[in-house]
């Protein structure tokens, strides 16, 4: 059988998510961001499409890395100004009925307690969609504005991950038994005492001794995404991700890191086949190659060069707008995003400011696909085929063009060659992807919590239940 391909919408709540200058395109409608009823036609869209999911992208801060100043983010709105994405949660399930909701929220600006409410009630609201994905901060000027003067060092913060997930695990599948809640309203019990649990977590980072909040939702915990790809990023989603998105620039770097990554999960005593890995990619295309190509052209002559810098400098920590724009990008130790700066100054090319600027002009640092629906099929599935990788996370050029596109040409090709799927599974969105249970699976180092007596005696031994975290 023909593998199928798997996609992914990238998005978030803002303006100019991955194009920086392109809000400004007449036919771009993102500044209607703030409307529900647009991210509802966009989900339709894309539930259409057979899309396992929209990926609702996040950040706390804003980028002011570039030329010292945020100036550049506020003049071309990138990713500012930037709204909450869980409130897209509820809107989006009551519009579709089998589209994956991704939510990506950091563990390193908001308590676990109060966060493991807040992604139960999203997974009951979504009858089972709900996506996290887990992300520890790149941006100075998020920590600063909640108190914490500046960010921890960069493997610090996956430290703090893996206690934070920890945390969840103990709320989300062992505070409360199966069974716990009854509803019996003939003997007056709506949930038994005995089976709902204080965790009694006392860690380096994190005290929470009570109950979870919540009784348990669909799938207990939501799907769990990771975006990480420095050494300790990988490690920590080798053992907790169910899918994983990287943004490699080029083929060989994604065939290097999805080989890694497998290896990796295997090490971790989990099924690498049974992890799916979305790159990032943007998609321009038209019913004929020359049409796809015109597009492409009328959409480069909307890209902010500055507005690209200043993504790119955010990413990596590297103030771009020091350098002339045909010096060339070198490998600088920061705080910042490591696989940014490894893929970028320690790949299979030379970038000079002014490429990277390009380059990331449109869809950041995915590459950008031009063609016709036959063109673009084959890339994708040589791509797949070349590299081991699932299935793409599409970022867009012109929204909701850029999906539309896909939808109406790329999809019905790539299923006319059976290469992609043409219905959802029933089920949660874990039961959708995997076709097995809501749960995580037993392999899974949550299943480590599910009993929770068993685990806070574990704690008093001092026995380790997660392995630490390492590069």
């Amino acid at each position: 059988m023909t593998r199928h391909i798997r996609f992914n919408a990238f998005d978030m709540n803002c303006v100019g998510h991955q194009s920086p200058g392109l809000w400004a395109h007449p036919r771009d409608k993102s500044s209607k961001y703030k409307d529900l009823d647009y991210w509802q036609d966009l989900a339709r869209t894309l539930e259409r499409g057979v899309f396992d999911g929209i990926f609702i992208a996040d950040v706390i801060g804003y980028y002011d890395v570039y030329k010292g100043s945020n100036y550049h983010a506020i003049h071309q709105a990138a990713q500012i100004p930037v709204n909450d994405p869980l409130q897209l949660v509820a809107p989006i399930a009551l519009a579709t009925e089998h589209l994956g909701i991704g939510l990506t929220a950091s563990t390193s600006f908001e308590h676990p307690y109060t966060f493991a409410r807040r992604l139960a009630t999203a997974d009951h609201h979504s009858k089972g969609r709900l996506g996290w994905n887990i992300v520890t901060s790149y941006l100075e000027s998020g920590a600063k504005n909640v108190g914490q003067g500046g960010l921890r060092k960069h493997d610090n913060r996956y430290e703090v991950a893996a206690e934070y997930v920890e945390v969840l695990y103990k709320l989300l599948e062992g505070s409360w038994e199966e069974g716990a809640v009854v509803r019996d309203g003939n003997k007056r019990v709506f949930t038994h005492p005995e089976k709902v649990h204080e965790i009694a977590h006392k860690g380096k980072f994190f005290e929470v001794p009570g109950y979870g909040l919540t009784e348990p939702s669909p799938q207990r915990t939501p799907v769990l995404y990771q975006a990480g790809a420095s050494g300790p990023g990988k490690a920590f989603a080798a053992a907790h991700a169910e899918c994983i998105f990287v943004a490699a620039p080029t083929k060989s770097v994604l065939k290097a890191y999805v080989a890694d990554i497998r290896q990796r999960i295997a090490d971790a005593g989990r099924d690498p086949k049974k992890v799916y890995i979305y790159t990032l990619i943007t998609i321009i295309t038209d019913e004929t190659e020359e049409k796809a190509q015109r597009k492409f052209e009328d959409y480069k002559s909307y890209v902010s060069y500055d507005g690209s810098l200043t993504f790119m400098s955010g990413w990596s920590g590297i103030d771009f707008g020091q350098y002339a724009p045909t010096d060339v990008v070198e490998k600088i130790e920061t705080n910042a995003i490591h696989s940014f700066v490894e893929h970028i100054a320690g790949g299979d090319k030379s970038w000079t400011i002014d490429e990277l600027a390009q380059f990331g002009g449109i869809g950041g640092m995915g590459p950008v696909f031009v063609g016709s629906p036959t063109r673009i099929s084959d890339i994708l599935q040589e791509w797949v085929h070349d590299t081991d990788v699932d299935g793409f996370n599409i970022a867009y050029a012109v929204t909701p063009d850029s999906f539309e596109d896909v939808v109406a040409h790329i999809v019905p090709e790539l299923q006319k060659r059976g290469a992609y799927p043409t219905t959802y599974r029933p089920g949660t969105l874990r039961e959708k992807l995997f076709g097995e249970g809501p749960y995580l699976p037993k392999a899974h180092p949550a299943d480590g919590y599910r009993d929770i007596e068993a685990v806070k005696q574990r704690d008093a031994s001092g026995v380790a239940v997660l392995k630490t975290v390492n590069a």
